[in-house]
């Protein structure tokens, strides 16, 4: 059973974005600092995925915990308890349409590295992690 009430619950849902979201900021804000210089959102590719590197043929991710069921043991990757039946083939389908996608950009030649939301806690990390595969040759 849910703790909120039907319409708190519908504006949480409302105010969660799609684009700009703070871990994809996060990662933005790196790799500016860096030096690099990306593209976001670009529609023509699958997915519009969040940051395109066109020079470089490289891709970055930024995926929610939740929303694409990061499996590592993250805590923020939970299926909700109530509601089953819609939650279940929402996020089956959005982890389907994730390999879909990826597999069509690597078929285009386009290198992908998903950074997922628990990632961007730890910067010094992130960030070694972001270097290493945007100076891959």
């Amino acid at each position: 059973m849910d703790k909120l009430s039907p319409e708190r619950r519908s504006l949480n849902m409302s105010r969660i974005r799609a684009k700009n979201t703070s871990p994809e900021l996060i990662v933005r804000r790196i790799v500016h600092s860096l030096g690099f210089r990306y593209r976001l959102h670009v529609p023509s590719l699958p997915g519009k995925p969040d940051l395109v590197f066109p020079r470089l043929k490289r891709i970055i991710d930024v995926r929610g915990c939740f929303w694409h069921q990061h499996s590592l043991g993250c805590p923020d990757s939970r299926i909700p308890r109530s509601r089953l039946d819609y939650w279940q083939p929402k996020l089956k389908r959005n982890c389907e349409r994730d390999v879909k996608n990826a597999r069509q950009l690597r078929r285009c030649g386009w290198s992908i590295l998903v950074v997922w939301e628990c990632e961007t806690r730890d910067l010094a990390k992130l960030a070694i992690r972001l270097i290493r595969f945007l100076n891959q040759k």
